[in-house]
């Protein structure tokens, strides 16, 4: 499948409320490069040029466009995709890369494909640092909307039990499944849906690094599913939509624990009640 690659130039904030804008708009991957370049990427067939058109303009902006053969995207991801360490408790490499020295408590191996999830963006940074003041042993954990299966994989190592995932998109399952193979990490079951409302089981731990919007319509679903004490952990939440996001966990007896801030995004700890 081809792609259409769209360069941006813009500040480093507006970075940060462009990918949000522009995963709601079908872009699947992004690149932040040196100085003020973002790159975004999305299916040729998904691009539609005057939606486009009008969401720069609505910034102030002009970008260039470029179609990307499959072969060609994977090599762009490994010209580009590097090693990123969390304090000394997990690092996320691919396989080309040379092991962490010294290692991190946890070692995770990403193939750098499509997926939203490789622990350079903020948002996924953030739930890793949260997930290690957690006790995962012998836990029930959810993963919605697991991109490369990154926060699933941790989940697994740290000692969950039960580790469920789901993504609206094939090609993130696939990833996925390449990921827990390469990371032997069988525990991990994952399968295309883009809804809750299906999910029966009931989970310890629901892990969501998704977008405001979806965070908002599954509020209700993410409380149905967790345990009577159990965790939830959002992100990809913009400084700007905190109170929104904690005035609907509070409807739903949701209560902030602790939260992180990284580059204009939030990552928030919430406790069932």
């Amino acid at each position: 499948m081809a792609h259409i690659a769209i360069t941006l130039t813009c500040t480093n904030d507006l970075k940060d409320i462009l990918v949000a804008v522009l995963a709601e708009n079908g872009f699947e991957g992004f690149e932040e490069q040196h100085g003020d370049i973002l790159v975004a990427y999305i299916p040729e067939e998904d691009f539609n040029e005057s939606a486009t058109n009008e969401l720069a303009e609505g910034f102030g902006l002009t970008y260039t466009k470029e179609r990307i053969e499959q072969t060609n995207w994977n090599a762009v991801w490994e010209s580009n995709f590097q090693p990123v360490q969390v304090d000394d408790f997990c690092g996320i490499r691919a396989a080309f890369h040379e092991p962490f020295m010294p290692q991190p408590r946890h070692e995770i191996l990403i193939t750098p494909k499509m997926s939203f999830g490789t622990g350079h963006h903020a948002t996924t940074y953030s739930v890793i640092k949260l997930m290690q003041g957690i006790d995962f042993g012998g836990k029930q954990v959810f993963d919605f909307g697991t991109g490369t299966g990154i926060l699933a994989i941790l989940a697994c190592k740290m000692g969950a039990a039960v580790i469920d995932a789901i993504d609206i998109d094939n090609w993130s399952v696939e990833n996925t499944k390449e990921n827990i193979a390469n990371n032997n990490a069988s525990p991990v079951k994952v399968w295309q849906s883009d809804s809750l409302k299906n999910i029966k089981g009931s989970y310890d731990v629901v892990l969501a690094n998704i977008n405001r919007n979806i965070l908002l319509e599954f509020m209700a679903d993410m409380r149905r599913i967790l345990t009577s004490d159990g965790i939830l952990l959002l992100s990809g939440i913009l400084k700007e939509d905190e109170a929104v996001i904690l005035e609907a966990a509070r409807k739903y007896a949701l209560v902030l624990e602790s939260q992180l801030e990284k580059d204009n995004w939030l990552a928030m700890k919430l406790l069932a009640r």
